[in-house]
């Protein structure tokens, strides 16, 4: 008989019940992993934090990546939590990031700082009502409404940070979408408001008086968690941050050798080829930062996705200033729980004095301040025309 279809099992990672989050589970999951590829994980094997530390924050653990961390700054801040000069961690393997954040971030601070504002806070779990017709998901609408009292009284028994703020409605076929947003504190709060949203459901599912109620699933993909939407950049997820600037055209040329209205004529061809191309995002590059910042500073990297959408807005007034502002409608940060404590990220965000409770607007802000100097300096750098002898010097083109 041919066995050759009968693939041999590979053996399964070990692991220890009792005691996983050990230096010696660690180093008994490096030795395992060279027997099976052959590569000895010398790299990966020296750290500082304590691999107890990292419970809850990852399985399997075996060691540390170690990405690279510059420091852009200072720049100005004239937030609402944020306010005074700030120098910003960011972790990147990308030659000429940090020298370009810092050369915005010199230019607003020159022109007076930047002010920042978050307009708006909501994290999302959407679940989706299953009935036998519309008329009866229309009538379960109308039933959710009038008992909004009860169903938040019952989604805040499984948090004490976590607030119901609304619920939004979407029908389509028999199906009732129901999008309930909460306020979350200082934590991102994906896991808080799905188990809030659990018992609030469990409840509905309970206490919803008429047939027709065939079931419900817990997301039916309108929180659009991990993954951009059209519906999060107008209603917003997690932070809506708006940075705004006004800089001297002088100021301008001199900083960065661009006029303001050469900038603001720019922007405008920016933004046709961004409609034409189906962005969402129609700045330079606000990711850069977003993405440096949540690797430095233990923010869920995967939020990346729903942060990356952003709204620039420029204009010219008739003193020659240059106004710009972007806005950051779905930006999902945290000062508290989640990567936030471990022990390189909390230095990262003490260093902005962002960690702990009651931050997380500050953090935001600054952000948002970062990714302003991003989409002025690299703006400029197109124009100008050093984007590409800048890499040619401080960047992979070397």
């Amino acid at each position: 008989m041919n066995n050759n279809n009968q693939a041999t099992k590979s053996p399964s990672v070990p692991r220890d019940k009792q005691n996983d989050y050990s230096e010696n589970m660690a180093a008994t999951r490096r030795e395992f992993i060279k027997k099976q590829t052959g590569v000895e994980l010398q790299h990966l094997a020296h750290y500082s934090v304590a691999p107890t530390a990292t419970a809850g924050n990852i399985e399997n653990f075996i060691g540390v990546a170690q990405v690279p961390i510059g420091l852009a700054g200072p720049v100005r801040i004239n937030g609402e939590h944020a306010q005074g000069d700030f120098y910003v961690p960011m972790a990147t393997t990308e030659g000429t990031l940090i020298a370009s954040y810092n050369r915005g971030m010199r230019l607003l601070t020159a022109a007076g700082g930047v002010k920042v504002t978050v307009v708006d806070d909501a994290m999302q779990r959407a679940p989706v009502f299953i009935f036998t017709d519309a008329r009866q998901a229309l009538q379960f609408g109308e039933w959710v409404r009038e008992h909004f009292t009860e169903i938040k009284q019952q989604a805040e028994t499984t948090t004490s940070v976590g607030k119901l703020r609304d619920i939004e409605q979407y029908a389509a076929a028999r199906m009732r979408y129901l999008r309930f947003n909460f306020t979350t504190g200082d934590a991102a709060g994906q896991n808080m408001v799905g188990k809030a949203c659990f018992a609030a459901c469990e409840w509905i599912q309970a206490h919803y008086p008429h047939p027709g109620l065939v079931r419900y699933n817990l997301s039916g993909a309108m929180d659009t968690d991990k993954k951009h939407s059209q519906l999060n950049t107008l209603h917003t997820r997690g932070k809506r941050v708006i940075a705004e600037v006004c800089i001297n055209g002088e100021l301008l040329k001199q900083s960065l050798g661009v006029s303001a209205e050469l900038m603001f004529k720019m922007r405008q061809v920016s933004q046709v080829g961004s409609v034409m191309a189906g962005a969402i995002n129609t700045g330079a590059h606000s990711p850069n930062a977003i993405a440096a910042i949540f690797i430095a500073c233990g923010q869920d990297a995967a939020n990346v996705a729903e942060s990356s959408s952003a709204l620039l807005f420029a204009d010219v007034d008739e003193q020659g200033n240059y106004y710009l502002s972007v806005t950051i409608p779905s930006l999902i940060v945290a000062t508290y729980g989640g990567g936030t404590g471990l022990a390189t990220q909390k230095e990262c965000l003490e260093m902005m004095d962002c960690y702990g409770s009651g931050k997380v607007y500050k953090l935001a802000e600054i952000i948002g301040a970062t990714v302003l100097a991003g989409e002025l300096s690299l703006s400029a750098a197109v124009l100008a025309g050093d984007w590409v002898t800048s890499h040619d010097a401080l960047g992979r083109n070397r």
